[in-house]
Order: structure tokens, then sequence, then C-alpha cells
């Protein structure tokens, strides 16, 4: 039987991601990265629900377009793949903080975990206003 799951997933979102710089989980109620974690879990479920997306277990790559006003960009690189890559996964291995603020968002999850990454970019485009675009893609098996 074949596989009949998409294989790729993009979508927009509106805004800026939101970054990981500190200790404390950006999944913690009240949290300043608060609505933007939950910007992004709203377009990843909708557009996962559009394509019948189920999360992938094998290796990914993850892609991410900012785009900012120019001269406006608001964290480094490795700060905005590290918090959209932490949203994206499956949280329920977050189980050292209370989840439920999150609602039905907590079971939005493109692939299992960051380690699954083995390919990851990252892009800025200027823009009149903030926005992002996450493009996330299974790797093909090697021969």
């Amino acid at each position: 039987m074949q596989d009949t799951r998409a294989l790729a997933l993009t979508f927009e979102v509106s805004g800026l991601p939101p970054v990981k710089t500190e200790a404390l989980s950006i999944f913690a109620a009240g949290h300043r990265q608060a609505a933007r974690v939950r910007a992004l879990l709203q377009a990843a479920c909708t557009a996962a629900q559009h394509t019948g997306w189920t999360p992938l277990g094998g290796p990914v790559e993850v892609d991410v377009t900012l785009r900012c006003p120019p001269g406006h960009r608001t964290s480094d690189a490795s700060t905005l793949l590290g918090g959209v890559c932490a949203v994206l996964q499956d949280k329920k291995r977050v189980a050292n903080i209370g989840l439920a603020h999150l609602g039905v968002l907590v079971d939005v999850a493109l692939y299992d975990d960051d380690r699954q990454i083995r390919r990851l970019s990252y892009a800025e485009e200027p823009a009149e206003e903030f926005s992002y675009q996450v493009r996330v893609a299974a790797v093909p098996a090697a021969v």
C-alpha cells in the first residue's frame, strides 16, 4: 500500500516568530512569547488540517523565511530557528510544565522531536510588515 501522506507543508504567519532565548520554557503560561507561540501553532494547525498532515517520524528539514522592514530584525537567526522548531515539535515531552493554557493547540506537532532535523535553513526578505514562512518536509531516504 502506498503512503499518501503529505511530505511537505508550507504556511505563512503574520507577525514575528517566537524566539528561544532563556531557560524558561516558551510554553509556560504567561511567557512573553505566548502570543507568538499561539500564532505559530494556529497557523500550523490550519495548514495541517487543510492538507491532512500527520507528524513526521523520520528525518525532516525546516526552512524559515523572515520578512521584515529593512534594518528592523529583532533577533538573531539561531534564536528565531530555536523558537520555531521548539513550537513545531511534539509538546507532550514538555511534561514538567502545565500546557492546559494552550487548549487544543497543545496537540499541534509537525514532527516528533528536534533531533529529527537534518537540514535547517533561514533567510530574510525585505517587507513592509513582519511575517514569516515556515516549510517542514520529510528528508528523502538516502539510496
